[in-house]
């Protein structure tokens, strides 16, 4: 075979050892229930970042209240029939999962719907049975909820007019580290047993 034709070759079975390398990352990433995140230039997650909303109290805050705990950040809204509701209940069950590990571990529900949810509403809504306990609502101004959205990457949507609309938006959890910076994301509908051992690897790994 001539030079050039098996170099040609050798290439062309590169490229495709490459690719199957990448397709067997992407599956097992999804097998472990972990979402692999999109990357700056630099290479590093690029989820999270500066943030100022009002907590359940009325307290303003920013993202240093995810120093020194891991965190569970999800988007959502008081109104939300369904997802919000399940997502919480499933977070109080992933906790049970995890003993006396969760005891480090805060869940950090923000709204996407400021002009409904008050931190009143926020304090009320999270006060429901079977939701965990000590959850931290925050809420803000139709721009620092926005703003704190693009951090993290979550879509959100206004669906209809009047008193009667919803919200459209993204489902994934985000765990944070002790550092105030992106570790992995959970599906939503991961289940309390997988996503707490995604959980409790991730902190392992630190």
């Amino acid at each position: 075979m001539p030079r050039r034709s098996i170099l040609l070759f050798a290439g062309a079975c590169i490229a495709i050892a490459a690719a199957l390398a990448v397709t067997t990352i992407v599956v097992v990433n999804q097998r472990d229930g972990a979402i692999a995140p999109l990357e700056t230039s630099t290479g590093q997650p690029a989820v999270g970042g500066p943030f100022n909303l009002v907590n359940q109290d009325g307290r303003t805050v920013d993202q240093t209240m995810l120093d020194g705990k891991w965190s569970l950040v999800f988007f959502g809204f008081t109104y939300c029939p369904d997802f919000c509701p399940t997502t919480l209940t499933a977070l109080e069950a992933t906790k049970q999962q995890m003993g006396t590990r969760a005891n480090d571990v805060q869940i950090v529900f923000v709204s996407v719907d400021p002009e409904r949810d008050t931190p009143q509403a926020l304090k009320d809504y999270l006060s429901s049975e079977g939701f965990p306990r000590g959850v931290i609502g925050l809420t803000g101004s139709q721009d620092q909820v926005k703003a704190a959205a693009d951090a993290y990457r979550a879509y959100y949507q206004k669906v209809g007019k009047g008193e009667g609309y919803t919200m459209n938006h993204s489902l994934t959890v985000y765990l944070m580290g002790p550092d105030g910076k992106f570790r992995t994301a959970i599906a939503h509908d991961l289940g309390p047993e997988r996503a707490a051992q995604v959980i409790e690897r991730t902190m392992a790994r630190g």
